[in-house]
């Protein structure tokens, strides 16, 4: 028996999914720009004992990450799901469309900074801990723009690269092997990523070494690589989901016509 959203015309079921399909790329990939200001400690998140690392010269290093990371891997996965039913062309207008939106959200939060706060504010949250709030909301919002360029740099390249090989691969393998693509894809450009951004925002912008750039960048990677493949059931459940949602026809039809 059909799911009865497949009742719905065609192409209002195809509108529809090409709405939440964006709508979560977007916003994911936004709030992983805003929330990426914060380090956090993986271990002590879990309530395990920080790691005490020594290797490639660098000395007790954890798993030390960006709040970025909780975000980015759904990026990918809906990276992916863009790219299954609807191709290449709609990933890339997406992935630039998303980052003039980054663009866009920084430009206003610099003016917000630049604004003079009212007298009272600066000191509102003294009893809370906070001794000026205008720096505080610097401090949060304003990140150094080495940061911003490889973030979205980085960011770039990762998504034309995914786009690559999720086709490749299913030039490949056909419609079989959904794990391979998606996963696949992610893994590779997630390498990527991790290192493009690091070396842009802290190797130019910070004057890190390469072997600390190493270091951090396959810390980073690691905890990518568990996500992805941890994520690997969530993509299936979703293409269920996008199949049932859609109807057989209409779906092999959307797939075909990415393809091409």
């Amino acid at each position: 028996m059909n799911h009865p959203s497949s009742q719905l015309p065609w192409h209002r079921r195809k509108t529809r999914l090409y709405f939440v399909l964006s709508g979560f790329f977007i916003t994911n990939a936004l709030l992983a720009e805003f929330i990426g200001i914060k380090i956090f400690s993986l271990e002590l998140s879990m309530g395990l004992k920080p790691l005490d690392l020594n290797f490639l010269g660098l000395e007790h290093v954890g798993l030390n990450l960006t709040a970025g990371v909780l975000l980015w891997p759904f990026v990918f996965m809906m990276t992916d799901l863009i790219n299954e039913y609807f191709g290449i062309r709609a990933v890339r207008q997406f992935s630039w469309f998303a980052v003039m939106l980054i663009a866009y959200a920084f430009l206003f939060v610099s003016l917000a900074i630049s604004l003079v706060p009212a007298g009272f504010w600066p000191t509102s949250q003294v009893d809370n801990g906070i001794p000026d709030m205008q720096r505080a909301f610097k401090a949060v919002f304003g990140q150094g723009r080495w940061i911003i360029v490889g973030s979205v740099v980085a960011f770039l390249i990762g998504q034309l690269v995914d786009v690559w090989v999720f086709h490749w691969v299913k030039q490949k393998t056909g419609e079989s092997g959904i794990w391979l693509r998606a996963t696949g894809s992610t893994l590779v450009s997630q390498l990527l990523d991790s290192f493009v951004v690091l070396w842009i925002a802290f190797y130019i912008g910070a004057d890190w070494s390469l072997v600390t750039v190493l270091g951090i960048g396959l810390i980073n990677y690691a905890y990518k690589f568990m996500v992805a493949l941890l994520l690997t059931p969530l993509i299936y459940l979703a293409h269920h989901g996008i199949e049932r949602y859609l109807g057989n026809p209409l779906a092999e039809e959307m797939r075909r016509e990415a393809m091409n």
